[in-house]
C-alpha cells in the first residue's frame, strides 16, 4: 500500500539516503500522502514529510515551474480562512519549498512574510504562527537577500516578547540568519533564555534553548 510504503520511509531512521527514491512513486499520489503527513502527531513524520515536499516541488519546478506553482497556490488557498481548513505543516513546508528554488522564492516570499503583518494576511492560530517563524527562518538560510527588502525583520521582532516561546525563538533564529545588523541589537537579553523549545534543522528533529540560538544570531553583530 503506497500510503504506509511512504510513511515508513518518513520513520526510516535512513531518512536522508532514502529522500532521492521518493521520486519513484506517482507524483500526485505521494504529494497527496505528504500532505496528509503533514498534519501527523508525529514530529519526525511530520518534518520529514516538510523535507519531503520542498524537495519534490523544488525538483518539479526545474521541469514544470508553473505546475510548482500550481502547489504553492494550493497550499496558499488552503492557509486562507475561506477554505475552511486549518494548514496544518504548510508554512513549514512553504518555507521549504521556497529555501530550495530561488525562482518560487521571489515569487511567493511576500506571501509567506504577510502571514505575520498585521496588516496582511496574518495567522492568529499559534501553531501556524511558529509554523511561518520557521518558515521565514528556513527560507532565510538559503535566500536572505530576497527577505530584505519585504522588512521581514521588523515583523519578526514583535515575535520577541511572545509567551509562546517557540514563536520567540524562532523569529530569533530567523533575525540571525537575515543578518541585519540594526535588528539583532535587542537580543542580548535572550542570551541567559534557558528555555528549551522543538527545533528541526539538517532533517534532525531535536531540542535547543533560546539562548543557544539567540548567541548564533548575535554571532552576526561581530562579523565585519
Amino acid at each position: 500500500m503506497l500510503k504506509q510504503r511512504i510513511f515508513d520511509l518518513l520513520k526510516s531512521p535512513d531518512f536522508n539516503q532514502q529522500l532521492n527514491s521518493l521520486k519513484e512513486f506517482p507524483f500526485p499520489k505521494i504529494l497527496n500522502h505528504l500532505f496528509a503527513a503533514l498534519c501527523s502527531e508525529g514530529e519526525e513524520i511530520k518534518w520529514h514529510a516538510v523535507t519531503a515536499v520542498g524537495f519534490l516541488v523544488a525538483d518539479l519546478a526545474e521541469r514544470d515551474l508553473e505546475g510548482a506553482r500550481n502547489i504553492l497556490r494550493r497550499m496558499v488557498w488552503s492557509l486562507n480562512e475561506e477554505s475552511g481548513g486549518i494548514g496544518w505543516g504548510l508554512p513549514e513546508a512553504m518555507g521549504e519549498i521556497l529555501a530550495r528554488d530561488e525562482n518560487l522564492a521571489r515569487e511567493f516570499a511576500a506571501i509567506l512574510v504577510s502571514y505575520i503583518q498585521p496588516e496582511g494576511n496574518f495567522l492568529e492560530f499559534e501553531p501556524l504562527q511558529r509554523g511561518v517563524l520557521w518558515a521565514i527562518g528556513r527560507l532565510a538560510e538559503s535566500h536572505p537577500q530576497i527577505l530584505h527588502p519585504l522588512e521581514a525583520d521588523s515583523y519578526l521582532l514583535a515575535f520577541l516578547s511572545s509567551p509562546d516561546a517557540p514563536a520567540r525563538g524562532y523569529a530569533i533564529l530567523a533575525l540571525g540568519r537575515i543578518g541585519k545588523k540594526e535588528s539583532l541589537l535587542g537580543l542580548e537579553a535572550y542570551l541567559h533564555d534557558e528555555t528549551e523549545i522543538p527545533f528541526y534543522e539538517n532533517q534532525e528533529f531535536k531540542r535547543v534553548r533560546i539562548s543557544q540560538l539567540a548567541r548564533k544570531a548575535l554571532s552576526v553583530v561581530s562579523r565585519p
